[in-house]
């Protein structure tokens, strides 16, 4: 059940997402690209109630598109993971998420994001493609791994070098290589710069201009623009390579 004020379609998931697609045989591909259908919902930029998207059974959400914000707070303390395209999201389970601590969560849609709905229903329609189901397997890995990453740059005592890291990891995601430089195609805020980096938002606007008078970071129209080398290279190394899971801006 999707809310009414939510709008809603249908999508080819593998059309969509085709490195799913990529240890299914080739011979039985074409059938995968036209049997995987799973209901698309549209959500707009702010706040969002994942439980306006209701599921009986199945996976979760993949996001096809856009970029989210998952907030998770214990107290007045919180931990951030941003979200985009090729990200699995396991389904709202109605009780406890297993953690006796008084969690609170939130979700924000940063960029207008397209979900493709992975319900019981598509999950049958897995049964003659396991190999997709360990792809997806696979994505829900990925993100355990960038989320140990976040936690190991949030540990860095300077916050101009958390912010030089963090926008260096986001490139190895979603940079693209230009003749000055690697530009993460986000329009990351300060504010939002700040809760990734788990520092208050004037003392992440003075590390951005300490990075800026470096000539390392500086924001420009389309996002943020990476000069030199990410930290830890060696001179002369080759610049990120741009998105590795998908050739297409969030």
């Amino acid at each position: 059940m999707i809310a009414a004020d939510l709008p809603a379609g249908i999508c080819w998931v593998l059309q969509e997402d085709p490195e799913l697609a990529e240890d299914v045989a080739p011979e039985h591909r074409a059938r995968a690209l036209e049997a995987l259908v799973a209901r698309e919902v549209r959500i707009p930029n702010g706040l969002w109630n994942r439980r306006d998207i209701e599921i009986d059974g199945g996976i979760g959400l993949l996001v096809l598109e856009g970029v989210l914000l998952h907030r998770v707070g214990l107290g007045e303390r919180f931990g951030v993971e941003l979200i985009g395209s090729g990200d699995v999201l396991r389904r709202p389970h109605p009780g406890p998420d297993g953690s006796p601590l008084p969690l609170t969560q939130s979700w924000t849609i940063l960029q207008a994001t397209r979900i493709a709905v992975l319900d019981g229903r598509f999950t049958r329609q897995l049964v003659g493609f396991p190999e997709v189901a360990g792809r997806l397997f696979s994505r829900s890995v990925a993100r355990s791994r960038q989320l140990a990453v976040n936690m190991a740059i949030v540990q860095q005592a300077r916050v101009d070098a958390r912010l030089h890291l963090l926008l260096w990891h986001l490139a190895g995601r979603w940079g693209r290589v230009r003749a000055d430089g690697v530009l993460v195609p986000l329009r990351l805020t300060h504010a939002v710069l700040a809760d990734l980096v788990a520092a208050r938002r004037p003392t992440v606007t003075t590390a951005l201009s300490q990075l800026r008078a470096q000539g390392l970071v500086r924001s420009v129209q389309d996002g943020w623009l990476l000069s030199g080398e990410a930290p830890g290279q060696p001179p002369g190394a080759p610049a990120a390579p741009p998105a590795a899971r998908r050739d297409r801006e969030p």
